[in-house]
């Protein structure tokens, strides 16, 4: 196994399989965290009145944003105990968390944490368009996929996914910028995950046209 501190290549199966870590586990780690903001959120208020560490906020959604730092540290964390790797997109998204929510708890202003979504998943976006300008598909690290393309669908998968990052970018702006800090974020949990799943479903028939291998076959060698 490397001795890189980041996740490996996802077309490196060898060491994909010396992870030991569940493609469900992974999941919930990585979702974890904005399930625990949602329920932060939901229980602000209680959470305002009755914990002392938060008796200075004036909005639930101040006590959710230092859960959801916490939540992010321990994921990162229990991700390295279980596989001795760091996920490099759940990472950087991680590292932008605590940033803007360190700024949202100092200035007391949740534009900051409602404007993450926006910048990381423009980040993103412009992360696979650099990649593609290189002749280089960074998807992997996204998807973590567990399948093999030849060239042109792992550009034509990059490409998509890179114009889907920058309309969740813009689906943030105009959900947050329009909506309650409660709709903001019932929606970064139980609308973003919906809509990713069903782009991803939509993606199929270009998966299946390119596989250099049958889809089945890559993951059956991946759980054993």
């Amino acid at each position: 196994m490397t001795n890189s501190l980041f996740e490996p290549d996802p077309e490196d199966t060898k060491a994909v399989k010396e992870l030991h870590m569940s493609p469900a586990l992974k999941l919930v780690l990585e979702m974890g965290p904005l399930v625990v903001f949602f329920f932060a959120n939901y229980k602000g208020e209680w959470l305002i009145k009755h914990v002392g560490l938060f008796q200075g906020f004036e909005k639930p959604i101040f006590p959710a944003t230092a859960i959801f730092m916490v939540a992010i540290v321990i994921a990162l964390v229990a991700s390295w105990i279980i596989a001795r790797k760091l996920p490099i997109m759940p990472l950087i998204s991680g590292v932008f968390v605590l940033i803007f929510g360190a700024l949202t708890l100092w200035l007391h202003n949740d534009t900051f944490i409602k404007m993450k979504p926006t910048i990381i998943n423009t980040l993103f976006g412009l992360i696979l368009f650099g990649g593609l300008a290189f002749n280089k598909s960074l998807l992997g690290y996204v998807l973590d996929s567990a399948f093999q393309l030849d060239d042109e669908g792992w550009k034509i998968l990059t490409r998509r996914w890179a114009w889907f990052f920058i309309f969740l970018a813009v689906l943030n702006e105009l959900v947050w910028r329009n909506f309650s800090n409660d709709f903001w974020t019932t929606f970064k949990v139980f609308g973003v995950m919906p809509i990713t799943i069903i782009f991803m479903i939509a993606q199929m028939p270009i998966v299946m046209k390119h596989a250099t291998s049958p889809i089945g076959v890559k993951q059956t060698k991946l759980d054993e």
